[in-house]
């Protein structure tokens, strides 16, 4: 084990950038209803538009928290000249790659109660020369040795399920830390290419990965030291209201707090990722910060980001070598 995960990048404060890179960006329209009515006409009464994209969200909660960070993304069309402009607006400094297809948009529906129903668009459909150019805007932000990158959300059509695998390379040649979260066939060939610092799958994406049932925490170690066995050097677990499991080759710790009544769900799992990253210390310090951040997240409207104010770090219970016989539904 090595210690890009535990103890960096992000370990210290560092005025090095996270770059992300979000191969499929969208723009987030999140309706907020009393409740969704199938087959009816919905009033919504709540409207929040954001630059989306899991990269991006994961950018968004960094500049939020003073830290620096940069966004890398393909952009097309009316949408995608607006996604720019809403980077921007929120601080965040961006790389926009050209492509002709239009930027997508994704619809969220909140109901009152926190239930929450996504619709993705699935985006254009980029050239072979629209990914290599991609790729080339990753390897110019490389050169600045970025403190990490962080590849993450789905892969629009023509991007080829490879294409983690050789963003995973081209940061390998300039030694730079990649953080990956991603899931199906993407997540399965870059987990086998090996050379990942870590990777954050939800329960049900890593049991796909490894081809089984996950129902206890110890089901969870076992899959997360299979992925670790091929060269990933730890995995963090999300695992929605009961918490996260952060697993390395030698040590195990699980995060979690008091039960939440959530308004939305989507991007949590960003900030999570962002938190982890912004963290200090040992794994299980920045665990909890990155807990802390996702908990934070799920209170808040579409997918805003939290603020330092908005954080409950004490409400974080850390656990180290959490009993393997454990039921993932009792945590």
């Amino acid at each position: 084990m090595t210690d890009a995960t535990t103890r960096g990048p992000g370990a210290t404060s560092s005025a090095r950038t996270v770059v992300t890179v979000t191969p499929n960006p969208s723009l987030d329209r999140a309706l907020e209803l009393d409740r969704l009515e199938v087959g009816e006409v919905n009033r919504a009464h709540g409207v929040h538009v954001h630059p989306g994209g899991k990269g991006i969200n994961v950018a968004r909660a960094l500049v939020r928290h003073g830290e620096a960070a940069l966004a890398v993304v393909p952009v097309g069309g009316a949408d995608g000249t607006r996604l720019v402009t809403l980077l921007a607006e929120h601080g965040v400094p961006a790389v926009p790659v050209p492509v002709s297809g239009d930027t997508r948009t994704n619809i969220t529906l909140v109901e009152a109660d926190g239930v929450t129903t996504k619709v993705n668009a699935p985006g254009p459909r980029l050239s072979d020369a629209e990914v290599d150019a991609l790729l080339a805007a990753v390897e110019d932000q490389l050169a600045t040795a970025p403190r990490a990158v962080v590849a993450a959300g789905s892969l629009p059509a023509g991007a080829g399920d490879v294409f983690f695998v050789r963003l995973a390379g081209l940061a390998g040649r300039y030694g730079v830390p990649v953080v990956l979260d991603t899931s199906g066939t993407p997540l399965a060939r870059a987990v086998r290419a090996g050379g990942l610092c870590l990777i954050k799958p939800n329960a049900e994406e890593l049991a796909e990965l490894v081809g089984g049932d996950l129902v206890t925490v110890g089901d969870v170690v076992a899959a997360a030291r299979e992925v670790i066995a091929l060269g990933t050097s730890a995995v963090l677990v999300s695992l929605g209201a009961h918490g996260a499991l952060l697993v390395l080759d030698d040590a195990t710790w699980w995060a979690g707090g008091p039960p939440l009544v959530p308004l939305s769900t989507v991007g949590a799992g960003d900030s999570t990722v962002a938190g982890f990253l912004a963290g200090t210390g040992t794994g299980a310090e920045r665990l909890r910060n990155g807990v802390a951040w996702g908990r934070a997240a799920v209170l808040l409207p579409g997918t805003e980001v939290p603020s330092p104010a908005q954080l409950d770090l004490d409400a974080v219970r850390v656990v180290e070598g959490p009993d393997p016989g454990l039921a993932l539904k009792e945590l």
